[in-house]
């Protein structure tokens, strides 16, 4: 199932790269950037969160907070944050259950073949805990660029 603008976002707890833990209740009030990725520490998911990274103080200036989700272990986020100066949360699912709820883990076409796995989406979630974005299957490179555009922020 897919979520769409004006559903109410599906809230979460979740385990944090730095040991805390993060839930969508505790961000209401403020506008959320929620990304799902397949893999910490892979060319892809590489490059979008340091694209999310560069683009945080201007994300944070326009009242957003960005967090990124993946199936990895808490433990294996800490590093990905260490490798790469990743300073927003990253956080663990890896019983995929959040990843589900959003529609983000699902069948996709890779090389040709249909798999099952993380769909790389992105969720902009507003005050009130509500959809304002769901965007699914979208690529790594350019979408952080694209993203700011589509929601008036500058670099």
């Amino acid at each position: 199932m897919k979520l769409e603008p004006g559903d109410a976002a599906p809230d979460f707890t979740l385990p944090a790269a730095d040991g805390t833990t993060v839930s969508l209740e505790g961000l209401r009030g403020r506008r959320v950037i929620l990304y799902f990725y397949p893999a910490a520490m892979t060319p892809g998911c590489t490059k979008q969160a340091c694209d999310f990274r560069d683009s945080l103080d201007s994300l944070a200036a326009a009242g957003f907070a960005v967090l990124g989700v993946s199936k990895d272990s808490p433990a294996r986020l800490a590093k990905f944050a260490e490798r790469d100066a990743l300073t927003f949360p990253l956080l663990s699912d890896p019983e995929l259950e959040v990843h589900k709820a959003y529609g983000a883990h699902g069948e996709k076409t890779m090389y040709g073949r249909t798999t099952v796995g993380v769909l790389r989406s992105t969720f902009v979630i507003d005050a009130d805990g509500k959809i304002e974005k769901a965007l699914y299957n979208v690529k790594a490179t350019g979408h952080v660029a694209r993203l700011r555009r589509e929601l008036g922020v500058d670099q």
